[in-house]
């Protein structure tokens, strides 16, 4: 694949990503974050296949790259999403 095709993707993903995530109401966000967090499990897997195949610094760098970025993107996720669990909880610990 061109570069030039390769940044039209990227670029019409984050357009499509924003524009969905836009329209999406309030009640929504914490499923959807949920969601979310299993793709972000995906690319931390392709981010380390990345960072394991043999194609040179360029690869690596960007394997690394995703790799953290995916990985924050993960936790921060899970950590919100219990947050917003929390609220649900009963207070005075039984159900």
């Amino acid at each position: 694949m061109s570069l030039s095709l390769l940044l039209f993707i990227f670029t019409l993903a984050a357009f499509l990503g924003y524009e969905l995530i836009k329209k999406v109401p309030s009640q929504l966000h914490t499923p959807l974050m949920s969601g979310s967090n299993a793709i972000s499990g995906i690319t931390v897997v392709g981010a380390l296949l990345a960072v394991r195949a043999d194609s040179g610094s360029w690869a690596l760098a960007l394997g690394l790259c995703a790799l953290v970025f995916a990985t924050i993107n993960v936790v921060g996720g899970y950590l919100v999403t219990d947050r917003m669990l929390a609220m649900f909880r009963r207070k005075g610990g039984s159900k």
